[in-house]
Formats: C-alpha cells, sequence, structure tokens
C-alpha cells in the first residue's frame, strides 16, 4: 500500500522521530533497565536455597551490598519490589542479593531460622546465605565493609542468625518484625518465642550470639529493628529481646541515649562507648506484621503496598539505609 500525497509528510516527521528515539536507545553506553537475574553456581550451597540479585546498570566498582531476605510465603523478587530496596539501589548505587527460600525446605516458604541445622555457622541456610555474600562481592568488586544484612518475619529472624554466625561479614542488620538469634532454643519453641517471647537475661541472649562465633571479640554488626506495636505473629517483645541481645553484645547498656519520634513514631537509639548507634529502634504504633513502607516519589518514600507490605508513611527501608550510610 502507497500512502497518499497528504500523508507522506506525516510519515516523514513520524520517521525521522523513529530514527531519532533509535539512536537515543541504542547510543554508547545506554543499555536496558537493570532487572532482578537468578545466580547458580554460588558455592556447595548446603541449604538449598536459590539466589537471587539486582545490579544497577553501571554499578561502579567498591560499591555497597544489601542482602534482603523475604518472609514467609513471599518470594524474592515480591520482596525486593515491594520493600523498596530494588527503587533504593536505583537510586543511591548499590546491589542487592535476594536469597529465596524452596517449599522443598520449607512449606511456607519460611527462611528456618529456628532450625539448629541451619542456623549454625558452616551449616545450611546461613551458609547458602554466606556463600551468595561471597559471590556478589566477587561479581560486582563490593565494597566487603559495607555489607548489610535485613529481613522481614522469618527473613528477620534469619537476619539475626547471619548477624551472630558471620559478624565479620555485615557491618549491620535491620530485623522487621523479626527475633533475636537463639529465640527458639531459648523458649523451646517457635511459636512460643513469637507469640510469647523466652525468658532471658540480657547476659544471656548476648551469650548466645557469642556462642555463634566462638572467639570472635568484634566488631558486631550494628541493628536496626522496626516492630508494629499490634503485631499479634511476632509480639512485640521480641524487639525488646533484640535490644536486650545486640546492646549486650556491644557491651553497652539497655538505656537509650536517644527518645524521640521520626514520621509520628517512637524512635530509639543506643550508642556504645564510641558514640556509634549500636542499636536503633522504631516502633510502629498501630500497625500489624509486616514491613513498613511509604510508597511515592519523595525523598523519603519508597515501598508497594501489599500483601505483609504495609503503608504507614514511613519506608524502612530508607531508614535503614540513611543509618547505614548508603545515601540520602
Amino acid at each position: 500500500m502507497t500512502p497518499t500525497r497528504a500523508a507522506r509528510p506525516r510519515l516523514a516527521v513520524l520517521v525521522t522521530l523513529l530514527v531519532a528515539l533509535t539512536s537515543v536507545l541504542l547510543a554508547p553506553g545506554r543499555a536496558a533497565a537493570a532487572s532482578l537475574q537468578e545466580v547458580t553456581g554460588f558455592g556447595s550451597n548446603p541449604g538449598a536455597l536459590r539466589m537471587f540479585r539486582y545490579v544497577p546498570d553501571g554499578l561502579p566498582a567498591g560499591r555497597p551490598v544489601v542482602v534482603a531476605l523475604h518472609g514467609c510465603t513471599q518470594n524474592a523478587a515480591g520482596y525486593g519490589t515491594g520493600s523498596g530496596w530494588l527503587q533504593l539501589a536505583d537510586r543511591w548505587g548499590f546491589s542487592v542479593v535476594l536469597p529465596q527460600q524452596q517449599s522443598a525446605n520449607n512449606l511456607s516458604s519460611c527462611f528456618n531460622w529456628f532450625q539448629n541445622g541451619d542456623i549454625a555457622r558452616g551449616q545450611g541456610e546461613a551458609a547458602s546465605i554466606a556463600q551468595m555474600v561471597d559471590r556478589q562481592l566477587a561479581d560486582t568488586s563490593g565494597d566487603a565493609s559495607r555489607v548489610q544484612v535485613t529481613g522481614l518475619s522469618a527473613g528477620g529472624g534469619m537476619t539475626a542468625v547471619m548477624m551472630a554466625a558471620y559478624p565479620e561479614k555485615f557491618a549491620s542488620g535491620g530485623i522487621v518484625a523479626g527475633l533475636p538469634y537463639g529465640c527458639a532454643q531459648a523458649a523451646g519453641s517457635p511459636y512460643v518465642c513469637m507469640y510469647v517471647g523466652a525468658t532471658q537475661t540480657a547476659r544471656q541472649w548476648g551469650d548466645r550470639v557469642r556462642a555463634a562465633r566462638p572467639g570472635y571479640t568484634g566488631p558486631w554488626p550494628a541493628l536496626v529493628a522496626f516492630q508494629g506495636t499490634a503485631d499479634y505473629t511476632v509480639k512485640p517483645v521480641n524487639m525488646a529481646d533484640l535490644v536486650r541481645q545486640w546492646t549486650d553484645a556491644h557491651g553497652t547498656d539497655q538505656t537509650a541515649d536517644v527518645s524521640d519520634t521520626v514520621a509520628g513514631f517512637p524512635h530509639q537509639v543506643f550508642r556504645d562507648a564510641s558514640g556509634r548507634a549500636a542499636v536503633e529502634t522504631y516502633s510502629l504504633t498501630g500497625m500489624g506484621h509486616g514491613q513498613p513502607v511509604d510508597p511515592g516519589s519523595g525523598t523519603e518514600q519508597c515501598g508497594t503496598a501489599g500483601a505483609y507490605l504495609l503503608d504507614v508513611n514511613l519506608c524502612a527501608a530508607y531508614r535503614m539505609g540513611r543509618a547505614w550510610g548508603l545515601g540520602g
């Protein structure tokens, strides 16, 4: 079909626009948008986990790495996007490792934060996640001194595992609606731990961390914790126990040096002898079980609301990232 004479000028304009657009898209140094990729062969993988990662296009060497662990019934892609971590990776320039549980390991796709064989150094899921970190640092020439680990619920429980069993690998940890290391063992059951808590002194909690990495004297990862006050799946007592555990590991007391509000929510900071924030907490008044998010395009906003991704006008990933010096 031949265009009419009247249509030819419009067609010429369209062709010109298409050529211009193509030249922009194919310009040297311009790549397609980054996407989540699965990595195989990252080690012996004794925990039989899957490894996914997100690396922003053009990410230079020497950038931080964030390990983000999903909650039960979630997966790597959904949690990475919903929590806001992939959005912040593009904004601030770091890579993200997203371990994924398999139903063969846990029918609800929960990381096994309560199983002895998965929480000990060199064993099970903890060892698999440590191997993912090593692979990511090697592949991206990442900054080994700026690796952070975070997670929601069971992923938060596994975050505490990684902080305790592999403290030399992580500068900080971010636990959302999670549990202290060794909680199931201290309580005698993961459900007692979740719904009631375990009766332990600060020293006993700290001893559990120290026993996970015998002979290690520090530095220990700093902790940022988030907990909904109306969470009936992981009771708020667990954040109080996290404070006891990690202030003791850092050799500081359980008296907050800062008590204020952030976005209207109670916020506390516990500093070590050097003045560094060893433990930081956010108590999300009225929030149930899930990851705090604040959808939008503002500088402090991130995340997408959904199941266990709760819009409370505060994005936990942003607050963690700022505490860790990732950007902003």
